[in-house]
């Protein structure tokens, strides 16, 4: 019996944007591909809609797979990958997989010999790595960091001495609304020469990545409020 493939589809990460970032080759494998797993169904929906292929988009099947998902539903809604049916895996923002729930199902379908199949799309994570003119040979990226303040403090500090140790460089994000305060942490408690690269709104309209020390970063007023942001730091040899 022939089996299905699992497609990891990338979206985009800022509106109105897919016209340039989102390649032909995404398009032809959305167009045939009927089934698909998602963080939010409507992001999904409205996401194929802004692609205009012509689709009816009642016709076309979701599932949801998210962070809550477990292992026994995550098996139910893999199930027509046996069956020959072809699956899109879509994150809510970039690529599915990195930072993702979306990569229990590629595990999944390791195990069980399905083809995987990662297509090209934008990265915030690598795009603002790619801008921040950091050591891109060695780096981490660490996700969102403690809400607690004192935790996310000695996150900060241990972050900094692993990039000085290793010459590695940081990435992390935090949720929109608490980015003024982590910007604010980070400035009070990184040591003046440490460098660290903003990156919002990326491939937006408004798009904004820059790289500063932070004690240049100090005398800089920046509103992050509800603006995606990656934060990438490093220490420089």
């Amino acid at each position: 019996m022939k089996l299905g493939k699992l497609y990891l589809i990338p979206t985009v990460l800022a509106e109105n944007t897919a016209e340039k970032v989102i390649s032909p080759e995404i398009r032809e494998i959305v167009k045939s591909t009927q089934y698909y797993l998602v963080e939010n169904v409507r992001t999904a929906r409205r996401y194929i809609s802004s692609l205009r292929l012509g689709l009816v988009i009642e016709d076309l099947q979701f599932e949801i797979l998210d962070k809550k998902t477990k292992p026994a539903e995550l098996e139910r809604i893999m199930q027509p990958l046996f069956s020959g049916v072809d699956v899109g895996v879509m994150s809510e923002a970039g690529c599915p997989g990195i930072a993702d729930p979306g990569s229990a199902a590629v595990a999944f379908a390791h195990e069980k010999r399905i083809q995987v199949v990662p297509l090209t799309g934008p990265s915030s994570m690598f795009l603002a790595l790619m801008g921040s003119g950091f050591n891109g040979q060695s780096f981490a990226f660490h996700g969102y960091l403690p809400i607690d303040k004192k935790d996310r403090i000695n996150a900060i500090k241990q972050l900094e001495g692993e990039s000085a140790r290793h010459n590695k460089t940081q990435i992390f994000m935090e949720t929109p609304f608490r980015n003024n305060h982590l910007f604010e942490d980070l400035k009070s408690t990184l040591s003046p020469h440490t460098k660290l690269c903003i990156a919002k709104n990326l491939t937006g309209s408004d798009e904004f990545i820059q790289t500063k020390t932070i004690v240049d970063w100090r005398k800089t007023k920046l509103d992050l409020h509800k603006i995606p942001v990656v934060f990438i730091l490093y220490v420089p040899k």
